[in-house]
């Protein structure tokens, strides 16, 4: 597979794996948990600090378990002012840095292998922490889309590439355009394994449904016929038939072959699949039963404004739940609700875990939230932002969002789409007013007004309330952290800075294994902390810098007895302490490998 080379990726190849552990810091009075609760690592988060830590320090608690990823980064336009610092060690990176200036602008003409360093070892924690059934999902423009398929295809595997969409993110054409007006930035999917992603579709519209028909009183309901001849050559779709009425049939049309052998066809025909027409005399067709489809539609690749919203939408929501003045330069080009709802309906179920590391406006979180408001969900957000306005803009947007916000005015909710034509209208037009009629009757108390109308053959069904004062809420909480001192595991030699036992279980569980760490609860007698698979791991620990250097802090025969008596599956052993009082000799005899902090701190592999 052809690779992509940059000014740089020597040195940035590896950089994700040297970045150092951090604890997630909970800072309570930003927070707002659940009434009764307290803030919780278990919660939805909103992480303030550089995201290339942060998505480290996610590791040892959400390795594998994010279902679906939603990223904006810079697109590297040239006009936004994004800086590139990550602390690469290589002398090298470190002088090319800074001789080069920051922030990035389109005078640089190293932007694009600066972008490309930024990105590259961010897509490969990324990676770390998607699950096997999850997709990311990435927005971005012409600036570096080409190359950004380059790298994942090197990261994610280019098996995993799943599609390309464009966004129409433009309702109308820029007259101030110098050649074309640009009226769509890309979706770009990948798969973290192709052949588990699970992904759902799309609502049926009431026109597509209404393509099927029961012209016999089939017992399995509506049907549309699909063409049994085609031009691909079939080596045995040639046979003559003869139709129910007596007719001959010598063959496929002229220049076609049928697409199933004489033997498929009967088993068709037997079943009632094949329509021969009112008279039975006509060319056959194969029926294709509403019943036998997926419940919803394929997404196509082209998205419309109409259906997801554009950047007009998303200033406007913006505008609405925040002071427009004081955001109005910070999110330039923010993504519509509408647009990463659209992403959920796809990615998501229930209770999916979703990340966002380029959070800014926090349209992820309101999309999250929106979604469970109307399927009952419990999805999680995680949501990581660098800059300064990660608690006053970020943060706030969610916090007026789940409790409401000070609004005065008209508030309008969609409450159904479909694209529709004349001709289905006339023809199903009872079916559809008693849709819209059962929406009016089950959410016509929650506003002031259900309004209907067909433009551009689009029918919409949408509330209205008048709002004096404060908009209504969604529900829902999170938790705000902060990015803690690194996890030095060298502390435990100076007593400075020691991790607390919940950091370090984590953090020692996730170098073990492999694998996060879900729930880390007290400190029990035979130091067991969780278990995968293979491994049952143990930690003797209290962040105390005389207890570390007591007895009290060894593995002994006490301690090892507890171990193998509540071990019944027969599972190797991995047992983190400062000291031990027994030979391994004999520790390996019992399936247990003793780890000794600080220096084992290490991921074993294989059995």
């Amino acid at each position: 597979m052809p690779t992509l080379e940059f000014k740089g990726k020597q040195f940035v190849y590896s950089h994700h794996l040297g970045v150092p552990f951090r604890e997630l810091k909970v800072i309570s009075d930003k927070s707002l948990p659940a009434k009764g609760q307290k803030p919780s690592l278990d919660d939805n988060l909103i992480i303030h600090g550089d995201n290339l830590e942060a998505l480290k320090a996610l590791l040892p608690t959400h390795a594998g378990k994010v279902d679906c990823i939603f990223i904006d980064p810079p697109y590297n336009t040239g006009n936004e002012g994004w800086c590139y610092n990550d602390n690469v060690r290589s002398p090298l990176m470190r002088e090319w840095l800074k001789k080069s200036a920051n922030p990035v602008d389109k005078e640089d003409l190293e932007r694009h292998d600066k972008w490309l360093c930024m990105m590259w070892p961010r897509l490969n924690l990324l990676r770390e922490l998607l699950s096997e059934k999850g997709a990311i999902v990435i927005t971005l423009d012409d600036n570096e889309i080409h190359r950004l398929r380059g790298v994942m295809d090197e990261v994610f595997g280019e098996d995993n590439f799943v599609a390309t969409s464009l966004w129409q993110k433009n309702y109308s054409p820029k007259n101030t355009a110098e050649f074309f007006s640009s009226d769509h930035d890309y979706v770009l999917i990948y798969a973290k394994n192709k052949s588990t992603l699970e992904m759902g579709s799309l609502d049926r519209t009431e026109a597509q449904e209404g393509r099927y028909k029961n012209l016999d009183n089939d017992p399995r309901g509506p049907w549309k016929t699909s063409d049994l001849s085609a031009r691909n050559p079939y080596s045995e779709g040639t046979y003559p038939l003869k139709t129910p009425s007596g007719r001959k049939i010598d063959g496929p049309p002229r220049g076609n072959y049928w697409r199933v052998s004489k033997a498929k066809f009967d088993e068709l025909d037997r079943d009632g699949r094949i329509w021969w027409g009112k008279d039975g005399s006509s060319i056959p067709q194969i029926k294709r039963f509403l019943s036998d489809i997926r419940a919803g539609r394929v997404p196509q690749t082209l998205w419309f404004y109409s259906d997801v919203g554009h950047t007009d939408e998303a200033k406007k929501e913006i505008k609405q739940i925040l002071d427009f003045e004081t955001t109005a330069d910070v999110f330039v080009t923010p993504k519509p609700t509408r647009l990463v709802e659209r992403v959920l309906q796809l990615f998501t179920a229930s209770d999916s875990v979703v990340l966002d590391s380029f959070a800014g406006s926090a349209t992820t979180a309101h999309a999250v939230l929106e979604a469970n408001k109307k399927d009952d969900g419990n999805r999680r957000f995680i949501l990581i932002e660098c800059e300064d306005y990660a608690d006053t803009l970020s943060a706030e947007r969610v916090r007026r969002v789940i409790n409401g916000y000070p609004y005065t005015g008209t508030q309008r909710d969609e409450l159904h789409r479909e694209n529709i034509t004349w001709s289905t209208f006339e023809k199903k037009h009872s079916k559809v007013l008693d849709h819209v009629a059962s929406i009016e009757n089950l959410q016509g108390h929650e506003y002031d007004k259900i309004s209907k109308r067909i433009k551009d053959g689009v029918l919409t069904v949408t509330g209205e309330r008048k709002v004096k004062g404060t908009a209504p809420g969604l529900g829902g909480s999170f938790t705000y952290c902060t990015l803690g001192e690194p996890i030095d595991i060298e502390s435990l030699l100076t007593g400075k800075g020691l991790p607390t036992f919940e950091a370090l279980a984590r953090y020692v569980f996730y170098t073990a294994t492999g694998q996060s760490l879900a729930k880390v609860g007290e400190p029990a007698p035979d130091g067991f902390i969780g278990e995968t698979d293979l491994f049952r791991v143990h930690l003797f620990y209290q962040p105390n810098r005389e207890w570390l250097r007591s007895n009290e802090a060894a593995l002994n025969a006490e301690r090892v007895a507890a171990i193998e008596q509540n071990s019944k599956g027969g599972k190797r052993a991995i047992v983190f302490a400062v000291a031990k009082f027994m030979s391994q000799k004999e520790l390996t005899a019992r399936r247990i490998e003793f780890c000794q902090l600080p220096y084992a701190v290490h991921r074993i592999q294989g059995d």
